[in-house]
């Protein structure tokens, strides 16, 4: 007998073919990126929709072929077949979720899988059950199971290739499914073509009742495409929600590292933070243990940097930080660290086999930073105070190689800076002391150690006492009085130069009060202003409530700033100079002279008193150049109608030298000492 083919069925087992195809690359993806008990399910699923998928295509195959005579299925026959496609599918994807697929491995899974196919197909066929049987031609026969060979192994091949996801991964599947859908194809009809129904046959599958074709048709495409599309369905829901998924780690991975970085350098150079800074020279200690070798911690600090920062803003004074870091990290080695602290201040740490390979670093550090730094056109010249400790020799601990490099810094800034010191026990001594007098002094207020001494201020006529200025002191429990150069410093750094401030104002215009009430209402009071308490925002309110509450005449408070305050951030200093003397305090310019005033900004000052440093004044009888400057100020105070008071007269002729001059008041050793309140009043009275 010869058969006829229906074109329509053909066209839908190739098209069933090919998604069968597509379906199986795409499950093989899903295994590639699946975890866990994930795994097995996407198997068995994948499994079940590409075995279904390859013998509906079969099926749909031998539903479009005709013969002269009714065609049956003999359904146990017909679910073995089916259990065949579905095994080989699943060994197929069990292969190409391996990790690697040797070709050794590739060849013997071809041939299994080939086999399956085969036997899937045949078994078909025999599920017809024809009486006589079915005569197959050697030649085809053999043909169709190499075709199911070759076919399998190139499914297998192209598998393992686009498991992963990829650019255009989707398109790739694509045509690799059409490829695949032919070959599958061609393995059904070149064994169809094998077949030799004899002449007079008929099919026993009918004859004991099978399942009927037409039945078969709709129920074998109804269900591969339902199970087909319900697959694809879910792999695409799955790859969507594995790609949020990854997206959504890869955020939180990105958000780690940030967050990481943010705890570990800082914001504005990168550089490692105090944190980070800690864990390396730990680090760099441990490694030197290990090799017996040193390592060197640089403290380093800006000179005069603050002075830019008023000058030319914070985001300028970034900038030129951010310049600097560049600079000094492009001078170090890969393996050295540069950290900032915060402001202004920087640490090196580097491994060092000498002392000298620390002085060729802190040199080329000084030397960089010296040289200009240009931004937007203005051009800058700083320099840097370095402080330098060694491991071993002058500390093991990561905290003592930090205290030590700080305490060489602030020797080197108090020995004039721009340069570099390396740490002695002497500077430990002297750290450790500023270290106990910040610790005492934080309580000094509240146990009444502190103390107000008084300087009376002369009108250079001769006249008497017409006020005074308040001098701090601090009567120490075990160092016994201290003078203000001993612990200002200690107090304006650690900020507790504010509540001391206060302290200072509060006291001071208390005893102006008692000596009001004593009988001498003309008195004044000059009280020196701190620049970090000239710069608190609540210096207004802080001296209209202390003259309040002591009842006082603004008029008789004045209060002292120095030029350098002054004119750091000059409109700013305007503003509340203006609302000081707008509440009737007077204003004194201390130290005038030694500061960069402009006449300019001199002149919008709403000062009363300029008082000539007392370094002017010092030599003013042997040096004309002294005497010509107290002389240009006295005469630019006299222009500017402002009151000129010369400090540190401790000579008769220098009195009379300012005198002679034109000074107005004058204050001094000579002419009285600062004193306790009750000597300052039996002396004046």
């Amino acid at each position: 007998m010869v058969g006829t083919y229906d074109p329509t069925l053909v066209a839908v087992s190739l098209l069933v073919a090919i998604l069968a195809s597509y379906t199986a690359l795409d499950m093989a993806g899903r295994l590639a990126t699946a975890h866990g008990r994930g795994v097995y399910g996407w198997m068995a699923g994948g499994a079940l929709a590409m075995g279904l998928g390859i013998w509906s295509m079969h099926f749909i195959a031998m539903l479009a072929f005709h013969l002269p005579i009714p065609v049956g299925y003999d359904l146990a026959i017909t679910l073995y077949s089916l259990a065949a496609s579905v095994g080989a599918s699943a060994y197929a994807l069990w292969l190409v979720s391996r990790p690697r697929l040797p070709l050794l491995r590739l060849l013997a899974g071809a041939v299994l899988m080939g086999s399956g196919i085969a036997a899937m197909h045949y078994l078909g066929m025999a599920a017809m059950r024809m009486q006589p049987g079915i005569d197959y031609d050697p030649f085809w026969f053999a043909a169709s199971i190499l075709v199911a060979i070759g076919a399998s192994g190139a499914a297998l091949w192209i598998a393992l290739r686009l498991r992963r996801e990829g650019r255009h991964t989707r398109l790739l599947r694509l045509a690799a499914s059409l490829v695949m859908g032919l070959a599958i194809v061609g393995m059904h009809y070149t064994g169809m073509a094998a077949a030799r129904f004899p002449a007079g046959s008929f099919c026993g599958a009918v004859v004991d009742g099978g399942l009927q074709s037409h039945w078969l048709a709709v129920l074998v495409i109804v269900t591969t495409l339902g199970i087909i599309g319900i697959t694809l369905i879910a792999s695409l829901f799955d790859k969507r929600l594995h790609s949020r998924t990854g997206r959504l780690v890869d955020s939180l991975a990105r958000a780690n590292q940030e967050l990481v970085e943010a705890a570990l350098h800082d914001p504005l150079t990168r550089l490692p933070n105090r944190m980070l800074l800690q864990d390396r020279i730990e680090q760099a200690i441990e490694k030197a243990k290990r090799h017996d070798a040193s390592v060197a911690v640089m403290f380093c600090d800006l000179d005069g940097f603050k002075l830019v920062n008023d000058a030319y803003g914070h985001q300028f004074g970034d900038r030129l930080l951010m310049r600097m870091a560049e600079r000094v990290r492009d001078l170090l080695r890969p393996q050295d660290t540069l950290a900032r602290l915060g402001g202004d201040e920087f640490v090196v740490v580097l491994g060092v086999e000498s002392t000298d390979d620390a002085v060729v670093v802190a040199e080329r550090i000084t030397a960089a930073v010296a040289e200009p730094f240009l931004i937007d056109a203005a051009e800058l010249q700083l320099s840097a105070s370095l402080g330098i400790a060694l491991y071993p020799d002058d500390a093991t601990s990561e905290r003592e190689l930090m205290a030590h490099a700080d305490a060489a810094m602030y020797h080197t800034k108090q020995s004039g800076r721009n340069g570099y010191t390396f740490f002695t026990p002497a500077m430990q001594a002297s750290a450790s002391r500023r270290l106990r007098l910040l610790q005492d002094l934080r309580r000094a207020i509240a146990r009444d150690e502190l103390l107000l001494h008084y300087q009376p201020k002369f009108p250079a006529s001769g006249q008497p006492v017409i006020g005074a200025e308040a001098l701090l002191r601090w009567q120490h429990p075990e160092l016994g009085l201290l003078g203000p150069d001993t612990f200002i410093p200690i107090a304006e750094r650690s900020g507790l130069i504010l509540p001391i401030g206060d302290w200072v104002l509060d006291r001071a215009c208390a005893q102006l009060r008692a000596w009001h009430d004593a009988g001498h209402p003309d008195w004044t009071m000059a009280v020196n202003l701190s620049p970090l308490q000239f710069t608190s925002p609540s210096l207004l309110d802080t001296v209209r409530d202390t003259l309040q509450r002591h009842a006082l005449d603004p008029a008789h408070l004045t209060l002292e700033i120095t030029e350098t305050t002054a004119m750091k951030n000059v409109e700013n200093s305007l503003q509340l100079l203006n609302a000081l003397t707008a509440m009737g305090v007077k204003i004194a310019i201390d130290d005038f002279g030694t500061g960069y005033s402009s006449l300019l900004y001199l002149k919008r000052m709403p000062a009363s008193e300029l008082k000539i440093d007392r370094a002017f004044v010092r030599d003013l009888e042997s040096n004309t150049e002294d005497a010509a400057i107290v002389s240009s100020i006295v005469a630019l105070g006299r222009s500017l109608q402002l009151q000129v008071v010369a400090e540190g007269v401790e000579t008769e002729a220098q009195r009379d030298f300012l005198d002679q001059l034109g000074c107005d008041l004058l204050q001094g050793y000579h002419l009285g000492k600062p004193v306790d309140p009750e000597t300052f009043l039996g002396q004046a009275g």
